[in-house]
C-alpha cells in the first residue's frame, strides 16, 4: 500500500497550492479530486488577483497588504495567466463614498502595495469620461483610475497543479473519499476512483474541499468536530458586450456594496452578490433576485448597455467563519484548522493568497513530517497555462 507524506482532498486553488508547496518542500503528495480541477468555487470567482480595496473599509489591513504583495509576485511568476487591468471608480452626486474617502483609500492601497507603479492611481479629467464604455455622464463628479490584477481562475488552478506534478506530486481525478481513519502514526484512506475502490496511507491528511469541507469531515473517524461556517453565494452574469476602457468598480445603488463590471473573454462579466446559502454546494445557482440586483446596477451606471443579452451566468460559494455580521464586512482571511496532528482543514480565503496560505500550512506540517531536502521554492516557480 502506498504511503504518502501528504494526501489532499480537493482540487481547487487551495488544494493544488498545498500540493505544489508540499512537493517543493520535498514531500510525497497525492491529491484526490472527485470531479475535475477547479470544478467548484475556483472556477466561479470574480477572476480578480487583487489586494481587495473594499476590505480597507472593514480594517482588514494585513489581508490587503498580503494580497497586494502576492499579486505582484503572481504578475512575475505567471505573466501569461495574470494581467494588470485598469479599474475605474465613478463618483456621482448621490454616491455614498465621497471623493476624499476614495482618495484616502486609494492612497493607503498604494502605500500597502509599496508605492509600486502598479499600485498608483489618478483622477481622470471629466473630458476623458466619454471614452469609458458608455458610463453615465449625468451627475458624474469624478472618476478614479487604479490598477489591479485579473486571471482565469480555472486556468491558474490547472497551472499550479501542473507545477506540483512536475515536482513529483500525483493527481487522481474522479476520486471520491469514502473513508479515512486517523491513527496515532498515520491516516488510512479509502477512496473510489473511476468506479474502483483504492486505498493508501498518509502521514498527514489535508481537507481542502472548499464548500464540501464539512462533508469530508463526515467521512473521517474518529469523528471530528464540525467546522462552523457560513456558505455565502456570489453570482455573476456574462453579457454579450465588450468593455474597451477596462474594468469598473461600482457602488450598488440599493445597498452600497461593491459590484464589478469586468472584461472577460471578449465579453463583459458583472458581479458579484452576497446571499447566504443553505443547500448542497453542487446545487448552487443564480437566483432571480440576484439577476435583478446586478442588472439594476448595470442600468444605473451603463444605461446604454442595459439591454445586453446574458450569455452565461454562474454562482460560486464563499466559505466564511460563522457569524451574525454582514457578509460584506466579514473577515476574508484563510482559516487553517488542525483538529488532529495528522488532519488539517483549510477554508475561506482568497484566490490571490493561495500560495502564501499553502506555504503557511506546509510550514505547520513540518512539525509532524520533519524537514526534507527541498526541491524548489514556490515564490520562484514559473506558472504557465496548459
Amino acid at each position: 500500500m502506498s504511503l504518502y507524506d501528504v494526501v489532499i482532498v480537493g482540487g481547487g486553488i487551495h488544494g493544488v497550492g498545498v500540493a505544489q508547496a508540499a512537493s517543493a518542500a520535498g514531500y510525497s503528495v497525492l491529491l484526490l479530486e472527485k470531479s475535475q480541477l477547479a470544478a467548484g468555487s475556483s472556477s466561479r470567482s470574480s477572476k480578480l488577483i487583487h489586494g481587495g480595496l473594499r476590505y480597507l473599509e472593514s480594517a482588514q489591513i494585513s489581508l490587503v497588504y498580503e494580497c497586494l504583495h502576492e499579486r505582484q509576485r503572481l504578475l512575475k511568476l505567471a505573466p501569461d495567466l495574470v494581467r494588470l487591468e485598469a479599474f475605474h471608480i465613478p463618483v456621482y452626486r448621490d454616491t455614498v463614498r465621497r471623493p476624499w474617502q476614495l482618495r484616502a483609500g486609494l492612497s493607503l492601497y498604494a502605500m500597502l502595495g509599496g508605492l509600486h507603479k502598479s499600485s498608483l492611481f489618478k483622477q481622470l479629467p471629466l473630458s476623458q469620461c466619454s471614452e469609458l464604455d458608455g458610463l453615465k455622464a449625468e451627475g458624474l463628479q469624478s472618476v478614479y483610475r487604479y490598477y489591479d490584477g485579473m486571471s482565469d481562475d480555472a486556468a491558474l488552478t490547472r497551472a499550479v497543479m501542473d507545477s506540483a506534478i512536475s515536482l513529483g506530486a500525483e493527481l487522481e481525478l474522479r476520486a471520491s473519499l469514502l473513508h479515512a481513519h486517523v491513527e496515532e502514526d498515520r491516516v488510512d484512506i479509502v477512496y473510489q476512483q473511476a468506479g474502483s475502490e483504492k486505498s493508501c496511507q498518509a502521514k498527514t491528511l489535508v481537507n481542502a474541499a472548499g464548500p464540501w469541507v464539512g462533508e469530508v469531515l463526515d467521512h473521517i473517524t474518529p469523528r471530528q468536530d464540525n467546522i462552523a461556517v457560513d456558505m455565502v453565494q456570489g453570482s455573476h452574469l456574462v453579457l454579450d458586450t465588450e468593455l474597451k476602457a477596462g474594468s469598473y468598480y461600482m457602488e450598488a445603488p440599493v445597498d452600497g456594496r461593491a459590484v464589478f463590471f469586468l472584461p472577460w473573454k471578449d465579453k463583459a462579466m458583472l458581479g458579484t452578490t452576497e446571499v447566504k446559502y443553505h443547500g448542497r454546494p453542487e446545487d448552487v445557482m443564480v437566483l432571480a433576485e440576484e439577476r435583478r440586483y446586478l442588472l439594476h446596477v448595470l442600468e444605473h451606471y451603463f444605461p446604454s448597455l442595459s439591454n445586453s443579452a446574458i450569455i452565461e451566468e454562474f454562482a460560486g460559494l464563499r466559505i466564511l467563519p460563522q457569524s451574525e455580521g454582514a457578509h460584506f464586512s466579514r473577515p476574508r482571511d484563510t482559516r487553517i484548522v488542525q483538529s488532529d496532528k495528522r488532519l488539517s482543514s483549510i477554508y475561506g480565503g482568497k484566490l490571490t493568497t493561495y500560495r502564501l496560505t499553502a506555504e503557511k500550512l506546509v510550514f505547520q506540517l513540518q512539525n509532524i513530517l520533519g524537514k526534507k531536502q527541498r526541491i524548489a521554492y514556490t515564490d520562484k516557480l514559473r506558472l504557465t497555462p496548459t
